[in-house]
């Protein structure tokens, strides 16, 4: 048995084959373009004969149908995506390649695949795509968090672009019968985060003495999720989820921007203080909001604990601790991703 899964070595994706073989004896095939939060130190299985990585782009029909026919999966997850909105209001067109295009492509090879399966082989097949929340918008303070049927309405170039692989799951789901599932998950966070989102770029920013930069008043909300508390919603969703319905996934974690500063700074203050004996949350500076900034994201996740029994097992900050401690243990691992391309990003993002 195999389970085929694309984007493994992201921060999302790596987790998830973490988590997935520690509970299981199947083989992970990962296809992974490796584009700059790609990172093969995530996933350190040499001679593991569960694991085969393969570097290659999922809009390359030649090379999903060879791996496809070879290795007989039982089920293909979609982690595979490009996924910071800063990045895709400075170049959309990698994202509409890769979310969109991909998507598609990634749809067209699976259902050729299925398609030829035993009938007791392709009644078990499953095709689960890995979203955001984001594709539903923004929320006022006073509206009810995301549910399943809230309507879709994105504002940057990255939520458009996920919305648009989410239809084209639907659509390939009603129009062919593939047998998909969808999640929407709240903001990720935990080991293995490349260090342009809000955490890990306050985290390493912290430790090397530079400004904490908080976008505008730092008062716009995200609901947040410990990434293994996904990986585990994600496995269990696969295991037990209805054929064609979506799933949000959810931390019940409402906080702001600034809180969340304000939080982890406070566990680093504990865990690694200043030599010189402030405080991290001295270090916080405010920057020019980003165009377009939604308010408030919140997910709605009473659907899959009802239905399948899933809940986030950690708290935001049992959540936060566990992901200070990882990054304060794994230096190595943080030298080895904070290029110098990743330096002049952030100094294009957020100024020197």
């Amino acid at each position: 048995m195999a389970v085929f899964v694309t984007g493994c070595a992201g921060f999302i994706g790596s987790n998830f084959v973490h988590y997935f073989l520690s509970h299981n004896n199947e083989l992970i095939l990962n296809i992974d373009k490796l584009t700059y939060a790609g990172n093969l130190e995530n996933l350190n299985y040499e001679g593991d004969g569960r694991y085969v990585f393969v570097h290659g782009d999922i809009a390359d029909e030649v090379l999903l149908k060879q791996l496809l026919d070879k290795h007989k999966p039982r089920a293909v997850l979609n982690f595979a995506a490009e996924s910071h909105v800063d990045r895709s209001i400075h170049g959309p067109s990698d994202f509409i390649e890769t979310n969109v295009l991909g998507t598609f492509n990634l749809l067209e090879s699976v259902r050729a695949y299925w398609q030829d399966l035993p009938a007791a082989e392709k009644d078990a097949f499953r095709f689960l795509h890995v979203s955001t929340d984001e594709v539903y918008g923004t929320l006022s303070p006073t509206d009810p968090p995301f549910a399943e049927t809230k309507n879709y309405e994105p504002n940057s170039p990255y939520s458009a672009s996920k919305a648009a692989s989410d239809h084209l799951v639907r659509a390939w789901h009603h129009t062919y019968g593939l047998p998909v599932l969808t999640t929407n998950c709240s903001n990720n966070y935990g080991p293995y985060h490349f260090p342009e989102k809000l955490i890990p770029l306050v985290l390493l920013n912290a430790l090397a003495g530079k400004p904490l930069p908080i976008y505008g008043d730092g008062q716009q909300v995200r609901d947040w999720l410990y990434v293994e508390d996904h990986c585990r919603a994600i496995a269990r969703v696969l295991e037990a989820g209805k054929v064609g319905e979506t799933y949000n996934i959810g931390g019940w974690n409402e906080k702001t921007n600034l809180e969340v500063v304000h939080t982890l700074c406070a566990v680093l203050d504990e865990l690694k203080p200043r030599e010189d004996g402030k405080r991290y949350a001295e270090q916080i500076t405010y920057v020019k909001d980003r165009p377009g900034h939604d308010r408030r994201y919140a997910i709605d996740a009473r659907k899959i604990e009802r239905d399948l029994g899933w809940k986030p097992q950690e708290t935001f900050e049992t959540g936060i601790r566990k992901t200070v401690q990882w990054y304060l243990a794994n230096q190595a691992w943080v030298e080895g991703v904070t290029s110098g391309a990743y330096r002049q990003w952030v100094g294009k993002q957020y100024g020197a």
